[in-house]
């Protein structure tokens, strides 16, 4: 009789599909996510602003001990993302509030991912906070063919300075992706005082598609980052016109998964008592309809597993963040991570 072998990733993604429904048996899921780290800085002191509260010096007292607590407890978030239902993790995961390469550098290196060789593409940009923007990416399963920062100017305010947009593009199982990772500007002098602000890092981010769409119709685009507005917001409903209904969305267009949990209360982070889903990931409608001979939406989701939270106080339920105050909790991050799964039909056995 003759033996069939199937090499392990083979294997493992036919062990997962049959997970996700007995009818679909010949289903792969692959899982794309983000995740804001907050304040992911080294400890060494530039001599700026918050380049001083985070060293030994500084408020926060940060020195190497907690950074590499931090580090280690960000690896380890990453490292269980989508394992429930794609063996060999996050495919790719867009990432924010982190200082430079080199703190994303000990994060793949970390124990709980390093066996994951994550590769990284970041470049550095001009944020008052010295913040940036990357992508972490599996090479076994997306491959990188090109990346460029975005930066947001305003005519009005030539000193304006925030975090770049980053386009990477690539192959998904030989498909064209381009993910677009952003962190919008805060909402620090409140939603309305800052809402101009976010409405043109959403009028950057729709240029950013619409050139990617008109280039190659066919592209799958994929929106993620913190928005620091919720999906029925202006510079989301309106200006990105990502719809949260999927009977409402054309190829052409833009669907926003998150809407449904925002509908629900259920968010990303929470704030004097009110959820928000300011971190949120969009794809184009081309992902949106039933044909799964190429990717298609499957599902979203928010990664508020129980040990991310706040377990007593009047914080209880919230995520369990790194410092409150300058008072150091060794948590996680402020924000919860988000993933979406896409699944397609695998290719006959032959």
């Amino acid at each position: 009789m003759k033996r069939i072998y199937f090499t392990p990733i083979v294997l493992l993604f036919l062990i997962v599909s049959i997970q996700i429904g007995a009818q679909d048996k010949k289903l792969v899921p692959y899982s794309i996510a983000f995740y804001n780290l907050e304040n992911l800085y080294d400890t060494i002191n530039n001599n700026w602003k918050y380049d001083l509260e985070f060293s030994p010096r500084g408020s926060k007292k940060w020195d190497g001990k907690k950074y590499w607590s931090k580090v280690n407890n960000m690896a380890k978030v990453i490292s269980l993302l989508a394992k429930e239902t794609c063996p060999l993790g996050v495919a790719a995961i867009g990432v924010s509030e982190i200082e430079n390469r080199s703190v994303l550098e000990d994060l793949v290196k970390a124990d709980d991912l390093a066996g994951q060789n994550l590769s990284i593409v970041h470049y550095d940009s001009p944020d008052v906070r010295g913040v940036d923007v990357a992508l972490l990416y599996n090479p076994l399963l997306f491959t990188v063919t090109s990346s460029h920062p975005y930066r947001l100017t305003l005519p009005n305010n030539p000193k304006f300075r925030t975090r770049d947009q980053l386009l990477v593009s690539g192959l998904l199982d030989g498909e064209r992706f381009h993910i677009i990772v952003n962190h919008w500007p805060s909402r620090r002098n409140g939603e309305k005082g800052s809402r101009s602000l976010r409405v043109a890092a959403a009028e950057l981010c729709k240029h950013i598609t619409d050139s990617i769409r008109a280039a190659d119709p066919e592209a799958k685009v994929v929106i993620m980052g913190d928005l620091n507005d919720d999906p029925t917001n202006v510079s989301v409903r309106d200006v990105l016109n990502a719809k949260g209904n999927r009977k409402d969305v054309t190829p052409e267009g833009l669907f926003n998964p998150m809407m449904d949990f925002h509908n629900k209360g259920v968010g990303t982070l929470g704030y004097q008592g009110n959820w928000n889903v300011f971190d949120q990931i969009i794809i184009s409608g081309n992902m949106v309809g039933g044909d799964r001979t190429t990717f298609q939406f499957w599902k979203a989701e928010i990664f508020n597993r129980d040990f991310l939270l706040e377990q007593t106080g009047k914080y209880k339920g919230y995520p369990l963040r790194t410092f409150s105050g300058n008072t150091f909790l060794n948590g996680y991050s402020d924000h919860f991570p988000v993933l979406i799964y896409l699944v397609k039909y695998s290719p006959p056995t032959p």
